[in-house]
């Protein structure tokens, strides 16, 4: 076996927050003393005033204030479709970088209590006091970054940072085309023709989570046990090895682990999913999508299910033991999973009574889809929902059974094979464990590992209409579907794959 280097990947879903923010937005002329904030510095110092609003990396100012490009492309809608937001809460949601999609209604609130407006769009130079305001702002956050790195013990290592610039393409520049994808709006250069470019104002936002990098994130460590009661017997691996002895309480820990990973990267929560389920596509809508140019509602479900991706690669991430497998292994698991987790948990969102699934805003049917020019991939991708549904899987459970597929030791081009074993067998035993203690019928397990076979012949298709699609339109598949989704089902990651010599 012979590896060959992933040299043509960029690898954006390890390497990117996935809020994206990098385009300064300010005109051109203005200024402060000492701070230049020209359209394309992605290096001004006044992005280390983080997002008023939910604190995360900020890209200049919009509609007056300093925000990140997610916040600012939300107020942007909120403005646009004079949108009537509800809070199913107590309308006091907490907005930060992980729940800031989950209430428009709060966040919107937040919005205008900072004192975003469109009013306050302003050109030309800045007021004195203004400049001198957001420089004395600057001037404090960097004082508390310099008093941090003093803080710092000797020989500790340096707090760890997004890395870019990881491949002959440049992260960076990629960065900027997702983040251009997410936020609505084509990059620079890539304007679509005008019979598309209405369609860029409908896109929502990526999802707001902390970021893709893996080096930033520092997972759990996972428990060390010593041999007592409780053990599960030894299990057979494939290579004709054994598992390691598995406690009682290592599988309780790595349960927990996953379903808090599980529920902290979750798009939707399933209350709300449940409380929007009667709005459904009107027949004036779906005939609409029905309507759309096929190279449209193609773009459109590309970027739907990179946001969803992007949630399970967080997910991943926060696994007990995934960051510990070698990154190359990584890469492989998510390149060849992320997909299949996305139809596990799209079971959440879906409506088995109506058979309609949350898309876009409302609950759809499958004729929502029929400008795909796929019914048959639609009508089994509805049909593994129904029926995966129809199993009454709680969140704890979905959740392990998410990490069980994503786990999955067989696939090609593992380079410590024994090891994503190893982890795939203890995330089986708790899922198994889970499934007992929650007093399931037998041969549900049996059951939900028959289901993988099932996700993968979906995913397969999907890639087989993906190659059809693009060999109609490359063009439109190379400049307006979002690098990620690229970069996950498109050929140049076969070709970058060790090969057998």
């Amino acid at each position: 076996m012979m590896h060959v280097a992933f040299t043509n990947v960029s690898f954006s879903l390890f390497f990117f927050p996935v809020s994206l923010p990098t385009v300064l937005q300010f005109h051109p002329k203005s200024c402060i003393e000492g701070i230049s904030v020209t359209k394309k510095t992605h290096t001004s110092q006044i992005e280390i005033i983080p997002c008023k609003i939910c604190g995360d990396k900020s890209s200049g100012i919009h509609y007056g204030v300093i925000t990140c490009e997610g916040c600012k492309g939300f107020f942007r809608r909120s403005q646009q479709s004079n949108a009537a937001y509800s809070c199913p809460r107590q309308k006091n949601c907490l907005i930060d970088r992980t729940s800031r999609n989950r209430c428009q209604h709060c966040r919107l609130q937040k919005c205008l209590a900072v004192g975003m407006s469109r009013d306050a769009v302003k050109f030309g130079r800045m007021s004195k006091k203004q400049r001198d305001s957001l420089y004395a702002e600057v001037q404090k956050h960097r004082l508390q970054q310099q008093q941090r790195d003093h803080q710092q013990q000797p020989g500790e290592a340096e707090p760890l940072t997004p890395t870019y610039g990881l491949s002959a393409n440049g992260l960076t520049e990629l960065h900027d085309e997702l983040s251009g994808y997410m936020d609505g709006h084509t990059p620079d250069g890539s304007k679509p023709d005008s019979g598309v470019s209405s369609f860029y104002l409908d896109i929502q936002p990526s999802p707001d989570q902390s970021g893709l990098d893996i080096n930033g994130i520092k997972p759990e460590p996972i428990c060390d046990f010593t041999p007592g009661s409780g053990f599960f017997p030894y299990c057979s691996f494939t290579n004709g090895e054994t598992s390691p002895t598995v406690s009682m309480a290592e599988l309780e820990h790595l349960a927990q682990n996953i379903s808090k990973s599980h529920m902290e990267t979750c798009q939707y929560l399933r209350e709300e999913l449940q409380q929007m389920t009667w709005q459904a596509f009107l027949q004036e809508e779906m005939e609409s999508y029905q309507n759309k140019p096929r190279e449209v509602m193609w773009q459109l479900c590309a970027i739907k299910i990179t946001e969803a991706i992007q949630y399970v690669v967080e997910f991943a991430k926060r696994i007990d033991g995934f960051m510990e497998l070698c990154q190359n292994d990584q890469i492989v698991l998510l390149k060849a999973g992320s997909l299949e987790v996305v139809f596990v948990r799209m079971c959440r969102a879906f409506d088995p009574q109506n058979n309609t699934v949350y898309f876009d805003g409302k609950y759809a049917g499958p004729d929502v889809f029929k400008s795909l020019g796929c019914d048959d991939l639609i009508s089994s991708v509805f049909e593994f929902g129904k029926n995966l549904c129809s199993m009454h899987l709680s969140e704890d459970e979905l959740a392990l059974f998410s990490a069980f597929v994503l786990m999955s030791a067989d696939r090609s081009w593992l380079q410590e094979k024994v090891k994503v074993e190893k982890l795939q067998q203890k995330i089986q035993l708790a899922l198994q464990h889970v499934l007992q203690k929650n007093h399931r019928e037998d041969g549900i397990l049996t059951k939900l590992i028959c289901k993988v076979s099932t996700l993968r012949a979906l995913c397969s298709r999907h890639t087989e209409k993906l190659t059809a699609f693009k060999a109609i339109y490359p063009d439109i598949v190379r400049t307006h579907f979002p690098p990620l989704y690229k970069e996950l089902f498109g050929s140049d990651f076969e070709q970058s794959m060790p090969v057998d010599g």
